[in-house]
């Protein structure tokens, strides 16, 4: 399913606040996002006990249960799990992973919040959640009458509230900080083949484990356990900048001081990593800070600029290949059209075709 409006994390709650508690609500997101955990912290807000099934491990029988003869009529009585007394937040997580059987087990649990002859208590919500089809994870086509049974919501991944949440939860500073400098790298499609790739859990797994091996105390983690946990975490690309910036951190090289003329760009062959790792947060920083409209430069802006154009200078005698990435169309983080003009101007090299 193709989202045409997408919400975020921090104003996922309120939408399940005023939807999910009168009907019905299925998440659709990427792998990793953190779809289950609002789930939850969502059902613990309200002071429900959240319940989760996983659909790509039930059976039919799982949700209406098996026969017993009772006065000797036969009854099907669901598991336990589901037929509660009290009030309670069904999670239906991977509800698009399960069989059309196991769905068609659904249609009145989630419509009439029914299961033969078990009702959910007043008060019950129930929502469900999946991955879509182009994020390469078990998925199934879901029926027509199943998803006309729910209020549909696209969930994803946001930079901002993911370091908000992550500085009040021990992320690893080193996490924190990249992220911070890299937003773009929070998440990242799943490749086509079988391979790592990031997520906001992807960077929380990196983060335990950086923890767990005491790294950022007297005695930083040794190179090779560095790159098994980066690369045994995030995609490639990532990892291999993640390493570059953390080389960055621990050693003199810093892009501030390197804008403000009090240190060179690395020009050593092995700080080739930390050198395309600054030009990348350099391209960034002149994303952020550079207006769209020339017009609207300040005193500030104009001295990066002007400085800018210096220091794609240096970085090109030092290696065109990298300045030519720092200034090459990129969709997501476009530098702005004038002062690509005077790059052009300025400093042709840079744009010559290969």
């Amino acid at each position: 399913m193709n989202a045409s409006t997408s919400l975020t994390p921090s104003q996922l709650p309120e939408f399940l606040l005023n939807v999910a508690l009168v009907r019905p609500v299925f998440i659709w997101g990427p792998p990793g996002i953190g779809k289950s955990a609002l789930v939850e912290k969502f059902a613990r807000s309200l002071g429900l006990e959240c319940v989760s099934l996983l659909g790509s491990q039930l059976a039919p029988e799982d949700l209406i249960g098996v026969p017993q003869i009772i006065e000797g009529k036969s009854r099907f009585c669901p598991p336990r799990s589901i037929a509660r007394d009290e009030p309670y937040c069904l999670f239906l997580d991977e509800l698009n992973a399960c069989s059309s059987e196991v769905q068609k087990a659904f249609y009145s649990l989630i419509h009439d919040r029914k299961l033969g002859e078990y009702s959910l208590p007043a008060g019950s919500i129930v929502v469900g959640a999946g991955n879509r089809a182009q994020d390469a994870a078990i998925v199934k086509p879901m029926s027509s009458a199943l998803l006309n049974r729910m209020v549909h919501v696209h969930l994803a991944a946001s930079a901002r509230d993911w370091l908000e949440w992550a500085r009040q939860n021990q992320i690893h500073p080193l996490v924190c900080d990249y992220i911070a400098a890299r937003p773009d790298h929070l998440w990242t499609a799943p490749p086509k083949h079988e391979e790592p790739f990031s997520t906001p859990r992807a960077w929380h797994m990196l983060s335990d484990a950086l923890h767990s091996f005491h790294d950022g105390g007297e005695k930083p983690l040794d190179a090779t356990w560095f790159d098994a946990l980066a690369f045994g975490c995030l995609t490639p690309a990532h990892a291999t900048q993640f390493k570059a910036y953390v080389k960055q951190v621990r050693s003199k090289y810093a892009l501030d001081a390197i804008l403000k003329g009090e240190a060179k760009w690395p020009f050593q062959p092995e700080d080739r990593d930390v050198l395309y790792f600054l030009a990348q947060s350099f391209r960034a920083r002149l994303s952020k800070e550079l207006p769209p409209d020339k017009a609207k430069l300040s005193g500030r802006s104009a001295e990066l600029a002007f400085a800018a154009k210096g220091l794609l200078k240096d970085l090109a005698n030092i290696s065109l290949e990298i300045a030519q990435v720092a200034v090459a169309e990129e969709e997501n983080n476009a530098l702005p059209g004038w002062f690509l003009a005077e790059v052009v101007r300025d400093l042709p090299r840079l744009v010559e075709k290969k």
